[in-house]
């Protein structure tokens, strides 16, 4: 008699805590069309429970309208809503937000012929629950030992923002200028009001933003991805 079950009736469901590698993992996930987030952090995989809109849906959406406005000002950038990143074969995150620069201006990551990321996005940003979250524990020391260059964790309950910029193999906390602005380091002009942020004053966040995009800085990093083009 010939077995005509379907191939992903054969396979195992992913569950919270089943520990995998990256193959396996994405056999499972493949295999579950329904399932909107799973991630694989150091061999484990953490499903996502439903989202809250304060809790979650509303910074998030904030964060990538910052990362957003950004991303159309500055050639050669790129930003990803939710994509899986295949960084080794013991974690395949699904972050909130990626912040990428294309291979072809000289970014880390590449997209796979199945159009997943491979390797570390130069900016990860998270939004966590709180400090407890997976988000400050194994996934941070994934992203740094795979060479994310710049992590941002966005913890809603305590209301604390951490922005952290790898240095010599370590992630060291991003400074806070006098006027509460945080400057990224690998993204030219990619400023953050964080206060306004965590208030929710997302109208003086993009003024704050504006006036990166119109820096000496940005121009520069602009004109070189532009040489790089031809």
């Amino acid at each position: 008699m010939v077995d005509t079950t379907p191939q992903s009736k054969l396979l195992p469901p992913l569950e919270n805590g089943d520990r995998l590698n990256c193959y396996e993992f994405e056999r499972r996930y493949n295999a579950m069309p329904h399932l909107k987030k799973a991630e694989l952090i150091e061999g484990v995989v953490y499903m996502a429970a439903a989202l809250r809109f304060r809790g979650h849906g509303q910074p998030h959406g904030n964060i990538m309208g910052w990362l957003w406005t950004y991303k159309i000002a500055t050639l050669g950038v790129e930003l990803g809503d939710n994509p899986t990143v295949r960084l080794d074969l013991d974690n395949e995150p699904q972050p909130d937000a990626v912040l990428l620069i294309e291979a072809q201006y000289g970014g880390q990551a590449r997209l796979s012929e199945d159009d997943y990321i491979e390797g570390a996005p130069e900016l990860v940003a998270e939004i966590a629950a709180s400090s407890a979250a997976i988000d400050l524990g194994d996934k941070k020391r994934a992203y740094r030992r795979n060479g994310v260059q710049e992590y941002m964790v966005w913890q809603v309950f305590e209301q604390k923002l951490d922005w952290f910029l790898l240095q010599e193999g370590e992630y060291v906390p991003l400074p806070i200028d006098q006027d509460g602005v945080i400057r990224s380091q690998v993204f030219p002009g990619l400023w953050l009001a964080v206060e306004d942020l965590l208030a929710g004053n997302m109208t003086r966040v993009l003024t704050v933003l504006q006036a990166g995009l119109a820096s000496p800085e940005h121009m520069t990093f602009v004109a070189q991805q532009s040489n790089l083009q031809h």
